[in-house]
């Protein structure tokens, strides 16, 4: 039996690389995905080999994890609870997307991961497997009786280690656990389970990797340009980057201001409530000018009707139905939506906040002529027209209030 394993080369993933190799009898495929982490992958292919991995895979996937993750979702200004920009949700189909792939390169009969049963991302794995090879099987060994009763706790996996002689960095448990990409880091579990903890004092400051606090930030406001063209943002401060460094670069800037840190409590799927803190710089900027060009350019129909499905599009992202018909669905109507959405937009930031400093397209919507409090040179817009249209508006409302009699309260 072959499996394809998610791999890091952390603690967990290295005892999960054994344990399963042990249990299952298996040949062992370890794969490990760069997508913007930073994490040190040096030496990381002998690690897995040393832990049991016949073949290990470490690729790159920065580019087209902005290009055909990132950057379709910013279009669709999906945004989970009105809050958490989504940046682990979309990681997962494409870590899952590509394990497959290596699956059927390889011949394997199925795919694990160490996800918990009791979070999101075991969901997101396995519905992309399910929805691009149905047939491959999903080994989960947190989800396992066996499992859990022999590793109790990080102790056990580190005496695991040393007895299988595994190379591991056997460190003092962090007090919250982390989890990073290009698009955002998260932070959750240990001392943030209780969300009367003020994640924002001074006392954990070390906790944040990608942006100073608000209180830090420079005391002068700093202006940042941002190019679209049909809702992607291609240059930013007039140089054209790919959309895996625009990502760096809007990270760099907007951390440089603190910009983007939410701290909330979501709902996640499996039914319970949980309280994550994010570092989410870059995407929060690119939400925002993203917004900004959208309102000088959308038609005000197709723009509400748009913003109408942001939160079941932003639940699939969350729940891990990325490659379901009915996202796709979303998403080639989001795609039709943003044909115009091109232009420029000007932002400032300062100490946390993105303030808007300006926006202007070759195909704006906006008249000024039109809109002037003065004479409409273009004699688009005839006021007395207004009459006949708040009146039939109202009539409605004039029958139900004669015939229900309403009194003021």
């Amino acid at each position: 039996m072959k499996i394809v394993l998610a791999y890091s080369g952390g603690l967990d993933t290295s005892v999960l690389l054994s344990w399963i190799k042990e249990k299952y009898g298996a040949t062992m495929i370890a794969f490990c995905a760069d997508i913007g982490q930073e994490e040190e992958l040096k030496g990381l292919r002998q690690k897995a080999a040393r832990t049991g991995a016949s073949k290990t895979y470490i690729e790159d996937l920065s580019e087209e994890f902005a290009r055909d993750f990132i950057f379709p979702m910013i279009q669709a200004g999906a945004i989970y609870e009105n809050q958490y920009f989504l940046g682990t949700s979309i990681a997962r189909p494409l870590i899952a997307k590509r394990m497959v792939e290596i699956a059927r390169r390889e011949g394997a009969e199925a795919i694990a991961h160490g996800a918990t049963g009791k979070g999101n991302d075991q969901v997101r794995f396995e519905l992309t497997a399910a929805a691009l090879a149905p047939e491959l099987q999903i080994i989960a060994p947190w989800r396992e009786t066996d499992f859990r009763a022999e590793f109790p706790g990080r102790a056990e996996m580190i005496q695991y280690c040393k007895e299988h002689h595994i190379p591991i960095e056997a460190s003092a448990k962090k007090p919250y656990s982390m989890d990073r990409n290009l698009l955002h880091i998260s932070y959750e579990a240990g001392i943030l389970e209780d969300p009367w903890l003020d994640a924002s004092a001074p006392e954990h400051k070390a906790m944040y990797k990608l942006s100073v606090s608000p209180e830090d930030a420079p005391n002068k406001a700093e202006y940042v340009l941002l190019d679209f063209v049909k809702g992607i943002c291609v240059s930013v401060n007039h140089k054209k980057l790919s959309p895996a460094d625009i990502m760096r670069m809007l990270n760099k800037l907007g951390g440089k201001h603190g910009i983007g840190r939410v701290d909330l409590v979501e709902n996640r799927f499996v039914g319970m409530k949980s309280r994550g803190v994010y570092e989410t710089p870059g995407g929060a900027i690119l939400h925002f000018a993203h917004r900004q060009i959208e309102t000088l350019t959308m038609d005000r129909e197709v723009m509400h009707l748009r913003d109408s499905l942001i939160p079941k599009y932003s639940e699939l992202v969350y729940y891990g139905f990325w490659f379901s018909p009915e996202r796709e669905a979303l998403q080639a109507f989001v795609t039709e939506s943003q044909k115009n959405v091109t232009g420029t937009v000007r932002i400032k930031l300062y100490k946390g906040n993105i303030i808007n400093a300006g926006r202007k397209s070759p195909v704006s919507l906006y008249n000024p002529h039109i809109a002037t409090m003065e004479s409409d040179p273009t004699k688009a817009y005839n006021q007395s027209d207004a009459t006949g249209f708040i009146r039939l508006n109202g009539l409605r409302l004039k029958v139900a209030a004669q015939v229900h009699k309403r009194k003021l309260k």
